[in-house]
């Protein structure tokens, strides 16, 4: 690092700058004459760097080469407010013969090592570590957490006092951090989506049921994921936020009335709007609103808290009834067309290879992107199998690979950028993730922006990661894949989570389909070519119904002529009634005695006042005595 300001007066400092500009070739006479002015004014450097910023910046832009001279070789600490301000344009010209180049090259070969671009590890070492360097007086190694606090704290003051826009400055930081601890110097990696706290996600909410509410959601914690606790605190917010809007003074959850607060919740659910897309909620939203508020009054209620209400307010019919849909997987055709441009065409090479993984495996995306490095089994006489960790359900699982697959993952082990273990989300030990860029693991939002891209460029609409797994087990079911088998494969806890996909296609009912259509068509068949159909209606001119082209059934005192446009029978025995049924002579014994039977079925219903059954058999009785002088005519 650069020697103290202290071993060396101003003379010497002045002096060791001129033969720095003489050696380096640069400088000239406004470079000697600023150089001379600045140390008339401030002797000893360390003067300077102790008045106020305004004094700092004023010396002007003349000054600002001894200015970085003394920073880079003499250990000049000018303060994080100053060293926002200046953009150190020169600085990888000036540094090369400096102290700190060692410590910024071993910087840089590590931030490539983790596959940060050019443009971003030049822009990340100019912002962060170099000044981190000049201002902390100490090497690379000893660097700490508390310079990259310092920092940023730094950033967020400058943003407050200019009102400039320091993101590019956070971004790198976060970069910094990254690479500083896959160098081993720090031992804490950049926090990524820093979770809200209850307090201020429920600040809408009135009082005292706010502070029930955040009470609710510490407790758990205990025994529930983050994920979970964070969904139920979205909508407990949403019922606080109602009851603040109807009743601002209502005094306690105790005091919730089923007509003048739950009711009215309900209701106004059916016509709520999502704040993102400005669309009414989905079915399944407001079921889980609802679901939410069921189980927080529940639980307040076993746990005996004195907040609880004094009896039921929500009850299992105020759930409102989700609609049975099928899975959404995708057709043959846009699969292929996904599989292809996710192939050839990848924006995000690494986040594509994780969507092709998904598909072949059919993942979920936080199983996928917790996928750790050994994740591959082989098993002497069984093949290769991939171990999925813990996911939604809690549980793991094995499945087999084929050789493309295998291939894959190894091309995910050539892309992925290696370093330094990172703490496991779930567990806190040190584990090496399969997918890993630029020093951290890939991110959901990174994969669900690649998929949509690759899913416009193929030419197709909206899709969802999740639909990758639908269509994995759509093509085992296809395949016909055993339901134990299915259940295995996708880690269902249920056969009825794996019977969804079982109703898609059906093979059952496919194979009775079929049957009962081959049975169809051998009752019906077609007629012979070359002859004309003709309705019985158009029989005229004495012809015999014999020789006319009908389907022709000799039955119990008649025949059937039907059509074959008529199609199959809709009457099913009651051939008395049908127009189609014609009577011939030996039929009148037959016929007389169903209408003798008729006729006592009509009296007998007369007599007990069914008359709708009456007239039904009058009917009958009308339709036999107009077959009876059918047969006797014929």
């Amino acid at each position: 690092m650069p020697p103290a300001l202290a071993s060396a007066p101003s003379n010497d400092l002045h002096a060791a700058y001129l033969d720095y500009l003489e050696r380096t070739g640069r400088g000239n006479h406004a470079y000697w004459w600023a150089a001379r002015v600045f140390f008339a004014c401030w002797p000893d450097p360390r003067r300077w760097a102790a008045e106020p910023l305004e004094v700092r910046l004023s010396a002007g832009s003349s000054t600002r080469p001894i200015i970085t001279f003394l920073m880079l070789h003499h250990g000049l600490r000018p303060g994080y407010d100053y060293l926002l301000e200046r953009k150190l344009s020169t600085f990888w010209r000036e540094i090369t013969d400096s102290p700190i180049a060692g410590d910024l090259d071993r910087f840089m070969a590590a931030a490539a090592e983790l596959g940060f671009t050019q443009r971003v590890r030049f822009a990340t070492g100019s912002q962060v570590p170099a000044r981190l360097l000049i201002q902390a007086g100490r090497p690379l190694e000893q660097l700490t957490l508390a310079d990259l606090e310092e920092f940023t704290a730094a950033c967020a003051e400058r943003h407050q006092r200019t009102g400039k826009g320091h993101r590019h400055y956070l971004s790198a930081i976060s970069n910094a951090q990254r690479v500083l601890f896959h160098l081993g110097i720090i031992d804490t990696l950049p926090r990524t989506g820093r979770p809200v706290p209850f307090a201020e996600r429920l600040a809408g909410v009135a009082e005292p049921i706010r502070t029930t509410m955040i009470a609710y959601l510490e407790r758990k914690r205990a025994t529930c994921q983050p994920k979970t606790v964070s969904g139920i605190a979205t909508r407990l917010n949403h019922f606080g936020l109602f009851l603040a809007r109807v009743d601002p003074g209502l005094a306690s959850i105790s005091a919730l009335d089923r007509q003048r607060h739950i009711e009215p919740y309900l209701t106004f659910l059916v016509d709520a709007v999502n704040s993102k897309t400005g669309q009414a909620i989905t079915v399944a939203d407001r079921s889980r609103r609802v679901i939410a508020l069921i189980a927080f009054l529940t639980d307040i209620t076993e746990w005996g808290w004195a907040e609880a209400p004094a009896r039921k307010l929500v009850f299992r019919d105020d759930n409102p009834k989700l609609p049975q849909v099928l899975p959404r997987y995708l057709p043959v055709d846009a699969d292929r067309r996904l599989a292809e441009v996710l192939r050839d065409r990848p924006g995000n090479e690494l986040a594509a290879c994780a969507l092709r993984l998904q598909r072949a495996c059919g993942l979920r995306i936080g199983e996928l992107l917790d996928l750790e490095l050994d994740c591959v089994h082989e098993v002497p006489g069984h093949g290769s199998w991939l171990k999925i960790p813990l996911g939604k359900l809690e549980t793991e699982r094995m499945v087999p690979l084929d050789d493309d697959v295998l291939e894959l993952i190894d091309h995910i082990i050539d892309r992925r950028s290696h370093g330094r273990p990172m703490p496991h989300p779930r567990y806190r030990r040190p584990a090496q993730f399969l997918f890993t860029h630029h020093g951290r693991r890939l991110g959901q939002q990174a994969v669900r922006a690649e998929l949509d891209r690759a899913a416009q460029q193929a030419g197709l609409g909206h899709i969802t990661s999740h639909q990758l797994r639908h269509t994995y087990a759509t093509a085992l079911v296809n395949a016909g894949v055993s339901l134990q088998a299915l259940m295995a494969l996708l880690g269902h806890a249920s056969a009825e989570m794996s019977l969804r996909y079982g109703r898609l296609f059906d093979t059952t009912v496919r194979a009775e389909y079929e049957r009962a259509l081959d049975l169809a068509k051998q009752q019906v068949p077609t007629p012979a070519p070359g002859r004309v159909s003709l309705p019985l209606a158009s029989i005229t001119g004495g012809a015999d119904w014999k020789d006319t082209p009908l389907i022709k059934s000799r039955m119990s005192g008649g025949f059937c002529l039907r059509a074959p446009a008529q199609g199959a029978c809709t009457y099913a025995n009651i051939c008395e009634h049908c127009p189609s049924f014609h009577a011939e002579p030996s039929s009148l014994p037959i016929l007389a005695a169903q209408r003798v039977d008729a006729e006592a079925l009509a009296k007998d219903a007369e007599n007990r006042g069914w008359i709708a059954e009456a007239e039904r058999h009058r009917k009958l009785i009308a339709r036999l005595d107009n077959l009876i002088s059918e047969a006797q005519a014929g």
